[in-house]
């Protein structure tokens, strides 16, 4: 859009040459008096004065009727008034335009251009630098919304929590992830306070430092950044907390995936020929004369040989079991009817069902239902020797969904231990189910994580999982 003269924006609207904006210093004092389009007026008839009293003066001067001459004069008044008048506006309209054209810059109104007639002169020089001027100001204005948009977009993404806090530890700014985390909605957690989101400790101490936390969206160990910046001339802090209990365990299933093909390589090679020989020598001492006492130790041996042979295979194949964990196939399951059916396949001990909200995750049925299964037989192999109960039941925690399985037994001894593979206090325990038990909730985007129980006895084990999202009703 070009505007040459406008008249939509007025004087007083766009300000005169000689305004100055409260609170800002100019160069020159104000000096009160007529206005700049005054001036300019009484300058142009000060310059035809001269002539229009020597006209005036030749016209009176000449014989003839008095009223010719009066018109004469009222004829070169005119002329002379209506000239100074046409001046003025011919200086006034370019200043006018260039002071709108100004008023749009400054609000950041990009729409409009000055019409440039003669770009060599003086006028034409200015108003090109100008539309020059509201060029750069409209690509610099389009570079930051992009970089803007595009910073917003990536905030919202990233699987990282982001924080912002202002001088009063005010929560300010919250990405996707550390809505998540607080186990809240952005809107809900705007202007509270770090007391009151939990977060004041992490807004002291070390900038930099890991440590393990529990969170209503998620448990495990955080790296914690902390760093200071100003916005409108206020300090701010920023806090960054990211994940690292996934990284840490996925670095730690790798070198226990290479410490397996180490171990298969080097154990396969001493179970086959021990194998083999244990048979051949079966079959030898079937076929030889021997005394039965000679013959039964011999075969005693062999069949310990044989036994261990296979209880070595065994450990083998709970090994590539965890390290060959298949990824889920996600479908929409109902959670109530996957805990009852749990519950039900447990018959040593009654289950307890504490039934909870109707929900619906995203998930691998089959995996999930092995993780309960998993979790209530610990839970049943701990109270079965005394009078203990088993419960079972699932609630919302903000966005996520919560199973909790209780038991009355002893408690954990050393809750690091639980989730080492193959570290086991039961009898003929493997040792890994509760490691598989944690790599299907991580697949899954969750976390398992075993307690005692506080103020009572026995332990406590929550699974958390993201809740399937709602979909967004349109009004037409």
């Amino acid at each position: 859009m070009r505007w040459a003269c406008p008249e939509a924006r007025s004087t007083a609207e766009s300000g005169s040459m000689g305004s100055e904006e409260p609170g800002r210093r100019t160069a020159h004092p104000v000096r009160r008096g007529l206005p700049f389009e005054s001036r300019l007026l009484l300058l142009a008839l000060a310059g035809g004065a001269p002539a229009v009293a020597a006209a005036a003066i030749l016209i009176w001067s000449r014989s003839g009727p008095p009223e010719i001459a009066v018109v004469a004069t009222a004829g070169i008044i005119a002329i002379w008034v209506l000239g100074g008048i046409r001046l003025r506006d011919r200086v006034i309209r370019p200043l006018q335009t260039l002071s709108n054209l100004l008023v749009a810059l400054r609000e950041e109104d990009f729409s409009f251009r000055a019409r440039v007639r003669r770009p060599d002169d003086a006028l034409g020089l200015v108003l090109s630098e100008v539309n020059a001027l509201e060029k750069t100001l409209r690509d610099q204005r389009l570079g930051a919304v992009e970089a803007g948009a595009l910073l917003r977009t990536v905030m919202a993404e990233i699987d990282v929590a982001v924080f912002a806090f202002d001088g009063r530890r005010r929560l300010r700014l919250v990405n996707r992830a550390g809505a998540r985390l607080l186990g809240r909605p952005e809107a809900g957690v705007q202007g509270l306070s770090s007391v009151q989101l939990g977060l004041d400790d992490l807004l002291d101490g070390d900038s930099a430092r890991t440590l393990d936390r529990h969170f209503p969206g998620g448990a495990g160990r955080w790296s914690v950044r902390r760093s200071a910046f100003r916005d409108e001339g206020v300090a701010h802090q920023l806090l960054v907390l990211a994940d690292m209990s996934q990284a840490f365990r996925e670095e730690e299933r790798l070198v226990w995936e290479r410490l397996l093909r180490v171990l298969g390589h080097e154990v396969n090679n001493s179970l086959a020929p021990i194998k083999s020989i244990s048979e051949s020598l079966t079959i030898l001492v079937g076929r030889q004369a021997l005394s039965p006492e000679v013959r039964r130790d011999i075969q005693d041996g062999l069949s310990i040989m044989a036994s261990r042979a296979e209880a070595l295979s065994r450990f083998l194949g709970a090994y590539s079991r965890l390290a060959r964990l298949p990824k889920p196939k996600l479908q929409s399951v109902s959670v109530g009817p996957l805990v009852e059916r749990a519950a039900a396949l447990e018959t040593r001990r009654r289950v307890a069902v504490r039934p909870g909200p109707p929900v619906e995750i995203s998930a691998d049925p089959d995996q999930i239902e092995q993780v309960l299964i998993n979790l209530l037989r610990n839970a049943v192999d701990a109270v079965l020797e005394g009078a203990g109960t088993v419960r079972i039941g699932w609630r919302r925690a903000g966005r996520a969904l919560e199973i909790l399985v209780e038991d009355d037994g002893p408690g954990l001894t050393g809750t690091e231990n639980v989730f080492i593979p193959f570290f086991t206090t039961k009898p003929g325990g493997s040792g890994i189910g509760l490691v598989l038990s944690r790599q299907i909730a991580e697949a899954h985007g969750g976390s398992l994580r075993l307690d005692n129980r506080t103020g009572a006895r026995g332990c406590v084990a929550r699974l958390l999982l993201p809740l399937t999202e709602p979909p967004v009703e349109l009004s037409v």
